[in-house]
């Protein structure tokens, strides 16, 4: 659990810095806190997938922009 949780951390870091612009569905719903199957509809929705050579790739710039259309503004 504590190796898991570290390698969740590193991600994060990579993303921080804007060294990691591409994750995997795993990566991408660990990195949002959803389920596999929430993240995957996501990534669809916004139209952020990318597939190259059979692997499925998620630009995060693009879920980051695609999650501002949700932003609910309170009185």
């Amino acid at each position: 659990m504590q190796r898991r949780k570290q390698e969740l951390e590193e991600l994060k870091d990579q993303v921080r810095k804007r060294g990691k612009k591409f994750v995997s569905y795993k990566e991408g719903a660990d990195l949002y806190s959803l389920g596999l199957h929430t993240f995957e509809k996501l990534a669809k929705d916004a139209n952020a997938i990318y597939r190259v050579k059979g692997r499925v790739l998620i630009n995060i710039e693009i879920i980051d922009e695609y999650m501002e259309t949700f932003h609910e503004f309170s009185d």
